[in-house]
């Protein structure tokens, strides 16, 4: 489970500024603050319940097995200021996927706008307000891309941990407990309103209810920061019979734009 926003990516050449590459991933963040309750209480259980389990696992397995789909997203996160101080700050995306190797994603926002081009051979990053993209070589499949994007380049798709054919081992992973809270409502559709602890984190889901178990609401916690800035994702407007034309998937240089290279992962403040 990704629990973080992204670090800068820029030029290497002198006197351009860096790509913003803080895509919309999930940042850390809070628990809710509850009185004691019977909720509450099981929420410390060391556990997973079974039936949490079973309603996560059919949620990625569907998911997983979508051949296409498509996705718009609201997302907020918050940032602690040194005084303590919350400040949250707010985006929509859209995500388009094909199986096993394309995917495209675009978010406008408060801290950045960019774009996200995944055709299968290679991913690009656009920052459409400066102007400048990156590009590299990627792997072959969509699971393998984002695990690449993060671990080489420190990008991370939004709510990619939600999409990938391995959905559950990954949410799973690290993650100690986990309880039904109960049915919800989330923009007017039935839900099963699921939580789940793991280590330092915090976590909820809202799954839709029926034949078509799609996440609807995806919150991250981060219990162990100072401050405890919250992660939230709303998803709406799923379909399964998006427009997949290869182009879609496929980055075009605009006039003007300028071609940089990603920073090497830790060496975000290089380009600031």
């Amino acid at each position: 489970m990704q629990a973080r926003w992204m670090r800068d990516v820029g030029p290497t050449h002198a006197g351009s500024q860096p790509i913003r590459a803080r895509w919309g991933a999930a940042l850390t963040a809070l628990s809710l603050m509850a009185t004691v309750s019977p909720v509450s209480a099981l929420a410390e259980v060391n556990d997973i319940e079974p039936e949490a389990g079973r309603l996560l696992k059919r949620m990625a397995d569907y998911v997983g097995s979508l051949p296409q789909l498509a996705l718009d997203s609201a997302q907020s996160i918050e940032v602690v200021l040194v005084s303590g101080q919350k400040i949250q700050f707010n985006s929509a995306a859209r995500m388009v996927v094909q199986r096993p190797n394309k995917l495209f994603a675009e978010r406008v926002g408060d801290v950045v706008g960019q774009s996200f081009f995944y055709d299968g051979k290679s991913l690009t990053l656009f920052n459409p307000d400066d102007g400048y993209f990156a590009t590299v070589p990627a792997p072959t499949t969509i699971d393998a891309m984002l695990d690449f994007a993060r671990d080489s380049l420190d990008v991370i798709a939004p709510a990619g941990d939600l999409i990938t054919t391995d959905a559950y081992a990954r949410l799973m992973a690290g993650t100690t407990a986990g309880f039904v809270v109960g049915k919800s409502t989330i923009d007017g559709v039935r839900c099963d309103h699921l939580a789940f602890r793991g280590y330092g984190v915090d976590w909820q889901i809202w799954i839709e209810d029926g034949a078509r178990p799609l996440p609807r609401k995806y919150v991250i916690s981060t219990v162990d920061v100072v401050g405890a800035p919250q992660f939230e994702v709303m998803m709406r407007n799923w379909t399964t019979s998006p427009d997949v034309s290869p182009k879609r998937f496929q980055f075009t240089q605009p006039a003007g734009a300028t071609e940089v290279k990603f920073l090497p992962v830790g060496n975000a403040a290089a380009g600031q």
